[in-house]
């Protein structure tokens, strides 16, 4: 933890981390409701304009101008491809194969790539032993939950494939806006609103140009999508810039360590998911990896 100036309102930190871990980590089971009435693309639209919606409201009550500059949106773009339009959709695509609670799992690979891509792309920073043995180790656990040794059907592989893809998507994300965005004067919540408006217009041509209407609009399923983006989305990204502001990036990071623990709980407890022995014992491998290869 930053060992910077704890005040009365930094001290509840952790119930800040738990609550975004626990909106994080369900968000997997809405997948999985969402997609009783609507196609990937379609949840991944709501899901993104209901995000942008809530943190455009934000920026104007706290009176945060939206970036002008024609590069840095370009720059935002990219960041929405690579953080929004493409894993939120590659996410309802592979819960069509896989339980939300797998999918949990496989998403706390996302700092294994993160750490990774990092050491390839910022020449700032250098591998050590103790960061090799954990991405090592971390892939080692997304073999065992595939269990390459017995196999496994082939809707799991490519459902399980879709989420690393996500997850690799993530960690190629946030090292363009390290690269690009961050240390603009905006404001996280600016750049956050203006990064979802980016994703809300790119899925909003490929949505219209090759979906049909869903055949109708069940209470349970919009209120999902709704909760998928004000909550996971939007109150989300505002949440995690708080616990930043507060404690730092360092101790913000590990949320990634919970996430899995709630999807699992809320696959199993709301859906009745179960899980083989050896994707709970990989699971627990990824966590270990991920917590290895961590930036010091």
């Amino acid at each position: 933890m930053t060992r910077t100036e704890i005040t009365p309102s930094t001290r509840l930190w952790w119930v800040r981390l738990l609550a975004l871990a626990a909106v994080w980590g369900t968000s997997f089971l809405l997948i999985k409701v969402t997609l009783e009435a609507f196609v990937p693309l379609q949840i991944s639209f709501g899901r993104v304009a209901a995000g942008a919606l809530v943190l455009l409201v934000v920026a104007a009550a706290s009176r945060d101008a939206l970036p002008r500059e024609p590069r840095l949106w370009l720059h935002l773009s990219v960041a929405a491809l690579l953080l929004n339009t493409v894993p939120f959709t590659l996410f309802g695509y592979a819960e069509q194969r896989i339980s939300s609670s797998l999918a949990g799992i496989c998403n706390a690979a996302t700092p294994l790539f993160t750490a990774l891509l990092t050491l390839v792309a910022l020449r700032e920073e250098r591998p050590d032993l103790r960061r090799v043995a954990g991405l090592v180790l971390g892939f080692g656990g997304v073999l065992l939950v595939l269990d390459v040794a017995g196999g496994v059907a082939t809707g799991d592989t490519l459902g399980v494939a879709m989420v690393l893809g996500a997850a690799l998507c993530y960690a190629l994300g946030w090292i363009h806006l390290r690269r690009r965005v961050t240390g603009t004067a905006y404001s996280g919540v600016a750049l956050s609103a203006g990064q979802l408006l980016a994703a809300t217009a790119q899925l909003a041509v490929v949505t219209l140009a090759v979906t049909s209407p869903p055949a109708g609009y069940p209470w349970g399923a919009l209120g999902a999508v709704a909760a998928l983006g004000a909550l996971g989305t939007g109150f989300a990204y505002v949440l995690q810039y708080r616990i930043i502001r507060d404690v730092g990036v360092t101790v913000a990071a590990t949320v990634t360590y919970v996430i899995p623990l709630v999807a699992v709980a809320a696959g199993v407890a709301a859906l009745g998911e179960q899980l083989h022995l050896h994707q709970l014992l990989g699971a627990a491998v990824i966590l270990a990896g991920a917590w290895l290869s961590r930036a010091k």
